[in-house]
């Protein structure tokens, strides 16, 4: 049976500094196969492409999953039956569309969320948080504490994240693959269209389907010779800068956080990242789970998913999670933050 105190050794002023989890993945295809990693848009002397650091043809280390990324693969379990009684369920309604806040990019500090009724709200929560006391963003937000998050279009709060997943290769060998559009019909041959007369014609006739198309060259993957690895972290010297009015309130309030990092944490994610990335468990080298000490020991930690979800769920009861709340966003707020926007750029 879970109780309240269970895991305050976690909340201690002795307590390890971090629990770091370490899983060896390989391609589903085997150790061998073909994985597609993240792509990024050229700029800041980025060539864009596959973030590859080191020699690309020899030691080097290769983004399959970024920092953000895997936070929000993780944050909508929140979402799910099984955990959606530990948050508050707010959403914003936009047209036809309803975004949850655990859906948001930027989470608290979203600008779906921040051109809604909650803009007031959750200002003073950012504002509450910059004078030591985060329990008001808590009570709307509490996923902005565990995955951090910065209010960098208002009051400039920023806050750490507790939970951070990295997902690496290593010494891997890049690819690139060709292709081929074979249109059905052969339709200038058989003179069903014209000839284009220029290349604007030509490259509309091949966005179109209607002439052949090579593609060549194309990011084709890569292949891990030195494996591939997720690297997780949850920060309990960063859990205990949280603090509400006084002490019985910070208790309380750390108690559901860590419940809700501990469920955040442990949780078995998807193996599907995207298109060509399908990753499982290396069933040859066993998942490493340790909570490390300040003075650098190791220890095994043995914390189970389920544990985890039901201290969670003791501590939500305890903390007395918000109901429910469906806002609507506002275009006349929007325009408000636009015009707030252009007049900062004028001043400076």
């Amino acid at each position: 049976m879970i109780n309240i105190t269970q895991y305050d050794h976690y909340l201690s002023d002795d307590s390890p500094a971090a629990l770091v989890i370490r899983e060896h993945l390989i391609p589903v295809e085997g150790p061998d196969g073909v994985t597609f990693p993240s792509t990024y848009a050229a700029g800041d002397g980025f060539a864009g492409g596959y973030n590859i650091d080191g020699d690309p043809t020899g030691t080097n280390v290769c983004l399959i999953d970024s920092v953000g990324s895997q936070a929000n693969r993780i944050e909508p379990i929140f979402k799910e039956e099984k955990y959606n009684h530990l948050v508050p369920q707010v959403a914003v309604k936009a047209g036809e569309k309803e975004v949850s806040i655990l859906e948001a990019g930027h989470r608290a500090g979203d600008a779906i969320v921040r051109c809604s009724e909650l803009e007031a709200p959750l200002s003073e929560a950012f504002k509450a948080a910059l004078k030591g006391d985060v329990e008001p963003l808590a009570r709307i937000a509490p996923t902005s504490l565990v995955f951090g998050v910065w209010d960098s279009r208002d009051t400039q709060a920023k806050l750490p994240r507790l939970v951070s997943s990295t997902i690496r290769a290593f010494n891997v060998r890049k690819l690139t693959r060709s292709a081929q559009y074979v249109p059905a019909v052969e339709y200038v041959a058989s003179k069903l269209l014209e000839e284009p007369a220029d290349k604007k014609t030509k490259d509309t006739y091949a966005e179109r389907g209607f002439i052949h198309v090579p593609a060549t060259g194309s990011p084709g993957g890569v292949m891990a010779t030195g494996g591939i690895r997720r690297d997780a972290t949850l920060s309990l010297a960063a859990l205990k800068l949280l603090v509400a009015k006084d002490k019985e309130k910070t208790l309380a309030l750390r108690r559901y956080i860590l419940g809700l990092a501990l469920t955040a944490f442990t949780s078995q994610q998807t193996g599907y990242l995207r298109q060509g990335c399908l990753l499982v468990l290396d069933p040859d080298k066993p998942r490493e789970f340790f909570e490390v000490l300040p003075s650098g020991v190791r220890n095994p930690a043995t914390l189970t998913h389920q544990q985890a979800l039901d201290y969670a769920t003791v501590a939500a009861k305890a903390f007395c999670v918000s109901e429910p709340l469906v806002v609507a966003f506002d275009p006349k707020r929007a325009k408000a933050d636009l015009e707030k926007a252009k007049k900062t750029k004028k001043a400076e």
